[in-house]
């Protein structure tokens, strides 16, 4: 009794819903559906009548997350996710089309014949040579015990499978692109045929634009009648001013006046690690030394006159003051010629699968050939192209030429700036163990170690409120229905523009990396006029929907500087073809003020008239035209023609074709992207990513 209570209380309700729908109905039928159906919620898309799931998509998504480590993002995992799967779909549709299958045996085979795979130590017997069985098992321990690892495993052979369909799908493409020895004359006679040609020119500026009335009605008559090229996105378009948090000189003053405070204690200090960390630098401690050309070059000179533990300070250095202390004083080249033989073991960085050496091995293999090349410096070369694993210069005997004191991993540095020429010794890194050889040094000079405290120089909190105010005022102003471009000027704030932003951009102009800006601005409930302040790293963004493109044709207002210059020269052709209509082109010529000119030798391979530019339709004319016939009012892209061939050059014929033929067929046969680019022209594909990034 209780249910049917309530089922009462709600009967208005139920009415109202059922009503709404009903009406919807009578509008679209095909709404009624999706009024009570959510399956749509869960659609990321459609390709050839295939829905793309959420949850197809979000798995692709986190597995090509984990594969590119996070170094991608959000957004543009997003396309090559999707770029992949429609890829996939229309490969696949084509495939069942042709009724080809690439079997698990196909797949099988391309595994294990790849050089990972088949070349691996992991998976060869005894004599060197691949097992299959090895292989197998190694997959079904994995499975069993690895599921991480059986997972990237999955995706790999899934990858050959997608690899495979693809290539089959193209070879059998390719194989019937060919071409026939007509088309191979043809193609000869293109590029050789030579055309002689008389003719008038008369250019397009030569009527002033005021003459020629252009009218949005034109414009939009033009995009109706070329809507294939004039097809766009969703897109918006948002005027903003960006409030940077930045530090007054008076918030510099006070970050300076604090550093100085702390030279005495810092001078005092033995142990400048602990100082550094205790007082809060915002740099830790680096004990690499510094040449003269390292530091600062308005307080270099000073330091390097100083004495070990002088403190200088503070002073500005990339975004920090900065006090700096003596720690110690040395002297050291500034670059260094050295050769090396390198000893990888298991786990050093670097080291190829056929390492297997353990360190202890590695260590003593280092320091037999330590014993050799100090008795005989001159067998160095020689051990290290048979030793060696840096094969890129192991050829060369090791030699690794100059470099400089930043270039070399720190161990191996070190040891080379601060020995002799001619020292030779191992010396560990995460590499391995090196046989190091200093051949040469140059340039020795005075090196510093410095102990340097920093402190980044920030807006204080008085001065980030200060510009919290900026923002918040204007955001007010633009509330009270006020200007927002003139409450920009009477204040002098900069008010850039982002124009066309489209809904799944994640960069704005002018401000970089920022994604909720893009998806505020497609909230389907926005308007233009709209506005809305964001905090991001470092400043403030007032930003102001100025305006809405919906996917379909382009507006008119957004098309006219596109197609206004096309509308003029169209006009102005009808203005001069009025003044084409002599009986010879010496008449044509003098009704329009002009010389006829002359151009020999035009090609329609390189459709070029001398002193004008290229003609493409023009000289596709000439080449096709009858000789001595005068032709007029023919419009190009530069102005108005009429002219008349004298002479057509044909080349030498040739015995046959095959040359040009197979020429044409080659070029064909590497335009598989452009099979690719053709099937998905073709293809019906819906793309609603936007649904899962945007808010509605």
């Amino acid at each position: 009794m209780a249910i049917l209570s309530k089922i009462r209380e709600r009967s208005m309700f139920l009415i109202i819903i059922i009503g709404l729908a009903l009406f919807a109905f009578v509008l679209d039928p095909s709404t009624l559906g999706d009024f009570f159906n959510s399956s749509k919620v869960n659609e990321v898309g459609e390709i050839n009548g295939e829905t793309v799931s959420r949850q197809e998509f979000a798995t692709a998504l986190e597995a090509y997350k984990q594969q590119t480590g996070g170094r991608v993002s959000e957004m543009q995992a997003a396309k090559s996710v999707w770029d992949n799967i429609v890829r996939k779909k229309i490969y696949k549709n084509q495939l069942e089309e042709a009724g080809i299958t690439v079997g698990e045996q196909d797949v099988w085979n391309e595994v294990i014949n790849s050089p990972s795979v088949s070349n691996s130590p992991q998976f060869q017997n005894e004599a060197g040579l691949f097992d299959e069985g090895k292989f197998k098992q190694f997959l079904a321990d994995t499975k069993e015990n690895n599921p991480q690892l059986w997972t990237a495993w999955s995706n790999y052979m899934n990858q050959i499978k997608d690899n495979a369909e693809t290539s089959t799908y193209n070879k059998l493409i390719t194989a019937g692109l060919g071409a026939s020895l007509k088309e191979g004359e043809n193609e000869y006679m293109i590029e050789n045929t030579k055309v002689n040609a008389q003719f008038v020119y008369v250019p397009y500026s030569t009527v002033a634009d005021s003459l020629v009335k252009i009218k949005k009605s034109d414009v939009k008559a033009y995009i109706k009648n070329h809507k294939a090229q004039f097809q766009v996105d969703a897109s918006r378009d948002i005027s903003y001013v960006k409030f940077d948090i930045v530090a007054t000189p008076e918030d510099e003053e006070a970050i300076k006046a604090d550093l100085a405070t702390l030279i005495e204690d810092f001078k005092k200090t033995s142990n400048n690690k602990d100082f550094l960390n205790e007082n809060g630098s915002e740099t830790p401690l680096d004990e690499n030394y510094k040449y003269n050309v390292n530091i600062n070059q308005t307080i270099a000179n000073e330091i390097f006159a100083g004495d070990k533990g002088d403190v200088f300070g503070p002073y500005k250095d990339q975004g920090y003051f900065k006090v700096s202390k003596i720690v110690e004083i040395s002297k050291m080249p500034d670059s260094v010629k050295a050769s090396h033989i390198l000893i990888p073991f298991v786990g050093a960085q670097r080291a190829t699968p056929d390492v297997t050496r353990s360190e202890d091995e590695a260590k003593k293999l280092a320091d037999s050939i330590l014993t050799v090349v100090k008795r005989r410096s001159s067998k160095f070369a020689d051990l290290a192209k048979e030793f060696s694993s840096d094969k890129s210069n192991a050829e060369k005997g090791g030699d690794l030429d100059w470099f400089n004191y930043n270039r070399m991993t720190p161990a191996f540095r070190d040891f080379s700036f601060t020995n002799k020429k001619g020292t030779i010794d191992v010396v560990k890194t995460p590499f391995g163990f090196h046989i190091v050889k200093i051949d040469e040094t140059k340039n020795e000079q005075k090196v510093l170690k410095l102990a340097t405290f920093s402190r980044k120089i920030v807006a204080s909190e008085k001065t980030e409120n200060e510009v919290f105010q900026k923002a918040e005022q204007f955001a007010l102003a633009i509330s009270n229905n006020k200007d927002y471009a003139q409450v920009a000027k009477d204040n002098n704030y900069n008010l850039r523009s982002a124009v066309g932003l489209k809904v799944l951009d994640e960069s704005v102009p002018g401000i970089g990396n920022q994604r909720p800006i893009v998806s505020w601005a497609f909230e389907k409930h926005l308007k233009t006029g709209d506005f809305k302040r964001f905090d991001i790293e470092g400043s403030h963004v007032v930003a102001i929907i100025t305006g809405k493109t919906e996917k379909g044709l382009m507006p008119v207002d957004k098309a006219i500087n596109r197609v206004r210059p096309i509308l003029l020269n169209e006009k102005k052709a009808a203005i001069l073809s009025e003044k084409f209509n002599g009986a010879d082109l010496q008449e044509i010529a003098k009704a329009n003020n002009v010389t006829v000119r002359t151009a020999n030798g035009i090609n329609l391979k390189t459709p070029t008239l001398s002193g004008v530019g290229a003609e493409p339709k023009v000289v596709g004319a000439m080449y096709n035209a009858e000789l001595n016939k005068m032709y007029n009012n023919i419009a190009g892209s530069r102005g108005v023609y009429a002219f008349k061939v004298t002479e057509r050059n044909l080349p030498t014929a040739l015995p046959n074709y095959d040359s040009n033929r197979k020429k044409i067929a080659e070029a064909r046969k590497r335009l598989t992207f452009k099979m690719y680019e053709a099937l998905k022209e073709a293809s019906d594909i819906e793309d609603n990513r936007a649904n899962m990034y945007v808010s509605n």
